[in-house]
């Protein structure tokens, strides 16, 4: 694993979610640490700091003292994780600068109706979602808000890979995108909102019809 100028915790944390990403762990599975850090190179005192923090993040449990495994996948649970996902962006929403979204309206247009397709792979789907939304709330003044946003969004990560492998194909609706941003277009801050909330929404029914309990 190559080395950055940042805490190596930090790398070792994004390092294991890009694995969780690519579907190289299952739910449920527990992890080795001797093995896991021998693979990336690394030593325990950081691994295990990496492992504490996304066991706080709701991607990893703690297995009865005996160490971590990546926690199960539940319908209950994911469909609270995209409740409160909804939420938050809403509110990271409401708090950005109405000028500014004016003006970021007419660029989210454009980057929706550059992907319109309803059908696309997976990992396609999710690299072209997580930069939209990430490109909608940068105008949020809240770090805060927005930390916890993408605290709870990688405790969603292993629900990406249960049923399908990054070439399958998968649904999506680009419409939900189009109406976000139209409504950013026009000023109307609420109907962005709520097409917002929709949209978490619809990808949430979407995602539920392929968990099985």
């Amino acid at each position: 694993m190559p080395i950055e100028r940042r805490p190596l915790r930090e790398q070792i944390r994004d390092e294991l979610l890009r694995k969780l990403d690519r579907g190289d762990f299952a739910a449920g599975t527990d992890i080795n640490e001797v093995a896991l850090a021998s693979e990336l190179g690394v030593s325990r005192t950081p691994l295990r700091e990496a492992l504490i923090t996304l066991a706080g993040e709701g991607v990893l449990e703690s297995n009865q003292g005996r160490g971590f495994r990546f926690a199960p996948v539940s319908r209950k649970e994911f469909r609270e994780l995209c409740e409160i996902v909804g939420a938050l962006e809403s509110l990271a929403l409401q708090l950005s600068d109405a000028g500014y979204l004016r003006r970021l309206g007419p660029k989210l247009l454009r980057l929706a109706r550059d992907f319109p397709d309803q059908v696309a792979e997976q990992q396609e789907i999710e690299r072209h979602d997580d930069e939209w939304h990430d490109l909608l709330l940068s105008g949020c003044p809240n770090e805060r808000l927005l930390d916890l946003i993408t605290s709870v969004k990688a405790g969603m990560r292993r629900y990406a890979h249960l049923q399908a492998g990054d070439d399958a194909p998968l649904e999506r609706e680009a419409a939900e995108h189009c109406r976000i941003a139209e409504a950013l277009v026009e000023g109307d801050l609420p109907a962005a909102t709520a097409a917002l909330r929709d949209n978490w929404v619809n990808g949430m029914e979407r995602m539920m019809s392929r968990l099985t309990e």
